[in-house]
């Protein structure tokens, strides 16, 4: 009888389980492993729209034409915090580059902070909403994920986690054709 309800209490509290993950922001996200993926321009689909309000209070509107980094992050998440100031050194060494944030499962006053200790210079979308408008191209996979779109409008490719100055570097120049700065 004992066994009986020892098991039926070990079935009882992993059932009510999330498998290991907090229903906290924090813990309940998939890390990336940093892989990155490049699409041939023959399989690239079209960029989602991306706009809405964001975080300094304005608006932002996509538009077709320049190469365009996209960053999905949250102050919480370790992986975002140690890739900002690549991102941001990007983005201030590559004006013909577009930057923009996508905040996601995390509060207004830790996004400002975080935006403020890592000097981000790039409007970020406060709507995380805009994530699941890529499921037809290529979806955000993991926090944080970059994507590049080429100055067709088109999802071109992936970093799933933490982006790094080399992988960084070597995707923009294949979509852009161009040199980069870092």
């Amino acid at each position: 009888m004992k066994r009986i309800i020892l098991l039926a209490s070990i079935l009882f509290l992993t059932s009510c389980s999330t498998g290991g993950l907090s229903s906290d922001s924090e813990k309940a996200f998939v890390s990336g492993n940093g892989s990155a993926l490049l699409i041939k321009e023959s399989a690239r689909k079209v960029a989602p729209d991306l706009s809405g309000a964001t975080l300094d209070g304005g608006n932002f509107q996509y538009e077709v034409g320049k190469v365009t980094v996209v960053n999905v992050w949250a102050s919480w998440c370790s992986p975002c915090r140690a890739e900002a100031p690549t991102l941001e050194e990007f983005a201030a060494k590559n004006p013909e580059i577009q930057f923009i944030g996508i905040l996601t499962r995390d509060n207004l006053s830790s996004a400002k902070s975080f935006v403020d200790r890592f000097k981000l210079t790039y409007p970020t979308l406060i709507d995380d909403a805009v994530i699941a408008s890529f499921r037809g191209s290529l979806p955000a996979n993991a926090i944080p994920t970059t994507l590049i779109i080429d100055n067709k409008g088109r999802v071109a490719a992936r970093i799933s986690g933490q982006v790094t100055v080399s992988v960084m570097r070597d995707l923009l120049e294949k979509v852009s054709g161009s040199s980069v700065n870092v």
